[in-house]
């Protein structure tokens, strides 16, 4: 995952939200430079560029 957030400049974390797609997701893990994220509403992540499409959302405290 430090390595996507350097190569990409991006920032991505486990547990991290996003939209991807315009879909609300989180960020399940990070292999082989690309994220896993798990859509809201569905059971298993899927593989994902990590600036394609993706909005990274603020931390909610």
């Amino acid at each position: 995952m430090a390595w996507i957030r350097e190569h990409y400049g991006v920032p991505a974390k486990r547990g991290g939200r996003i939209l991807f797609e315009g879909k609300p997701a989180v960020i399940t893990s990070a292999r082989h430079g690309g994220l896993r994220v798990r859509l809201d509403g569905e059971k298993r992540s899927i593989p994902i560029h990590p600036t394609w499409e993706v909005v990274y959302l603020p931390d909610s405290a």
